[in-house]
């Protein structure tokens, strides 16, 4: 009898126990998976709003819908032609949104990178454009509680001297924890542009 009981009890036990290991095996894989640390978004759409004081915007736009397929990137100059046409001796306020045109309702790129100012940086590259200086006009602090005075650049200000032709790169660098407000500095690049630039 003793055989019998020692038996039944260590069935028991081994039931018990398998018992014990699925439950727990399934509460494991049943949960949610977890989210891709700080996943970036797609821009396909970069804008740059140029407005003279007393005088009518300007904008020039960037649009690569199909992100990094096969379909050929657009520019759309306001002004017309395949150059955005500033005038000598003008300052303009700039301003930069970004949208992911591939969903519907489009998605507000920018807003995200208001959100992480402090993970985000836009540098700007000129190639032959001596009359034009382009300055910050933003900090971190203009977007997040608490930023620093580090600059973003989705804000700028763009003084035209003498009249010339050339190009404006801008480069968005997502910079997560490493950040030192100086180009192109550490990180990668989200977003790269070449814009067409003719001062007259």
């Amino acid at each position: 009898m003793n055989t019998q009981n020692n038996l039944v009890t260590r069935w028991l036990s081994r039931f018990f126990l398998g018992s014990f290991l699925l439950a727990t095996l399934l509460l494991v894989s049943c949960g949610d998976d977890p989210e891709p640390a700080n996943e970036e978004e797609l821009i396909t759409t970069l804008t740059v709003t140029l407005t003279p004081t007393g005088g009518a915007p300007i904008t020039m736009t960037f649009k690569d819908l199909d992100g990094e397929g096969a379909g050929v990137p657009e520019y759309i100059y306001s002004s017309g032609g395949d150059a955005a046409v500033l005038s000598a001796s003008t300052t303009y306020t700039a301003e930069i949104t970004l949208l992911n045109e591939s969903v519907t309702p489009a998605e507000n790129i920018t807003e995200e990178v208001e959100e992480e100012a402090d993970e985000h940086l836009f540098c700007f590259d000129k190639t032959g454009l001596t009359g034009l200086t382009i300055t910050y006009a933003d900090t971190e602090a203009d977007y997040i509680a608490g930023g620093s005075t580090k600059v973003v650049g989705l804000a700028t200000t763009w003084t035209t001297t003498t009249t010339g032709e050339g190009t404006v790169t801008i480069i968005l660098r997502h910079q997560p924890g490493t950040k030192t407000g100086d180009c192109p500095g550490p990180g990668e690049t989200d977003i790269e542009v070449t814009f067409n630039i003719a001062i007259q």
